[in-house]
């Protein structure tokens, strides 16, 4: 496919915006049902990037990928996870 990367690429922004406009979906939650979160993307960005020689830092992806600094995005929309998600999140190995 030629434009295979442009597609990927829209892709990817597509899903960051499904993320940002579902933020009560905590990372928890994803972490339980799909095995990655906001702060994988984070970390898979800057590894591709470094795989590249770009140098991103970790928290320059996680703002990209959470709209807004993590702390502030933590602080207005991150919910202290139940009993059931953390015995869900221990469980899940």
């Amino acid at each position: 496919m030629e434009n295979n990367t442009e597609i990927e690429a829209a892709v990817f922004r597509k899903l960051l915006k499904h993320l940002d406009e579902r933020k009560e979906v905590q990372n928890i939650d994803l972490m339980n049902l799909a095995d990655f979160c906001r702060n994988c993307l984070s970390k898979w960005y800057v590894s591709e990037a470094s795989e590249r020689g770009v140098e991103v830092e970790y928290e320059e992806a996680r703002t990209m990928v959470y709209g807004m600094p993590y702390d502030e995005w933590k602080q207005k929309y991150q919910k202290k996870a139940t009993p059931e998600q953390l015995a869900a999140f221990n469980n899940r190995k």
